[in-house]
């Protein structure tokens, strides 16, 4: 039996020690957050509004969430050379845009459950200072997500440095941390735009039912949000990469076109260890006599995404 371990992921590590430019993005929209959510609470107390007082404690919970991911990319950036993280740090941030899914769906619950109550116990809203407040925090949220978008093409533009335009276009990255605080801006975005409807019908045609049920919808549009935003990092924690193009291609180096001596894969491995770096532990028997590990990992070089391999070759025949 011959086997052999490889590792380039010293090529990739500093890929994984932290995004910069989105730490600082997070950090500017959730001070941005926390102020607009001082002044909707401080608004809705002065005109005793319950519907800005509710927007105020609404848009807490995203301050809170947004500042977990920011928190995240400080600690992927403080532990990125701890040798205890055997694939670097890259994770942490993936743990935080799971915490910070799960925190939005507590959001959604809030939100149904407090649209709910206002159906059946309709409270006064001072509807002219409520559309005020809603607008101005309408255009905080559009600021803020201009400043994570600019922050998710400068992590793009970093990462793919150095590499050739089919590269670029092959390894499209996800940055689950960003996409989560995003997510958090955009549902605060599109509730203060039904509240906006919302409190509009209210004014002008005396629609007050209609506050609570654009809360119902912007609970729905929230929950299905965090549910995908859920399922894919969650998808990173648990290790399910089994089913990513990245495996088949690996069979195919292998199994098909470069040694045909009845060679095939009887144990694979693939786990992701970054945005779109990926290591794989391959169990291989062989009629070959001069197959080697070697041989095996010069073949799956063409794929820059696999950054660590171990490889065992077993003969028989």
């Amino acid at each position: 039996m011959n086997s052999h371990n490889d590792s380039r992921w010293t090529h990739h590590h500093l890929f994984n020690a932290g995004n910069p430019a989105a730490e600082r993005g997070t950090r500017a929209v959730m001070w941005i957050t926390a102020t607009m959510m001082v002044v909707e609470i401080v608004a809705g107390w002065w005109f005793n509004s319950m519907a800005l007082l509710a927007d105020g404690w609404h848009m807490s919970s995203h301050a809170f969430a947004i500042g977990l991911s920011a928190f995240a990319y400080g600690a992927a950036r403080r532990y990125a050379q701890d040798p205890r993280f055997a694939f670097g740090t890259w994770k942490i941030e993936i743990l935080g845009g799971f915490a910070s899914a799960i925190f939005l769906l507590g959001v959604a619950a809030m939100m149904v459950f407090s649209s709910v109550e206002r159906l059946f116990q309709p409270q006064t809203i001072h509807f002219q200072e409520a559309i005020f407040v809603a607008v101005i925090g309408l255009l905080v949220n559009v600021i803020s997500a201009v400043i994570l978008n600019k922050a998710q093409g400068g992590h793009h533009h970093h990462e793919h440095a150095g590499h050739d335009h089919h590269h670029h276009d092959h390894r499209h990255q996800h940055d689950l941390n960003l996409k989560s605080a995003y997510l958090h801006v955009i549902a605060d975005a599109a509730t203060s735009v039904l509240a906006i409807v919302a409190l509009a019908g209210g004014l002008f045609y005396g629609w007050s039912w209609l506050d609570p049920v654009m809360g119902i919808v912007g609970a729905i549009l929230v929950a299905v949000w965090a549910k995908g935003l859920l399922f894919d990092t969650g998808k990173v924690l648990l290790d399910r990469e089994m089913d990513h193009p990245i495996v088949d291609e690996i069979r195919e180096v292998i199994e098909i076109p470069a040694h045909p001596d009845d060679t095939r894969i009887v144990d694979l491995h693939v786990w992701r260890v970054g945005a779109e770096a990926y290591a794989c532990a391959i169990s291989i028997v062989t009629r070959s006599e001069t197959l080697t590990p070697e041989q095996v990992r010069d073949q799956l070089r063409q794929h820059d995404e696999i950054v660590h391999t171990t490889i065992e070759i077993h003969r028989y025949g």
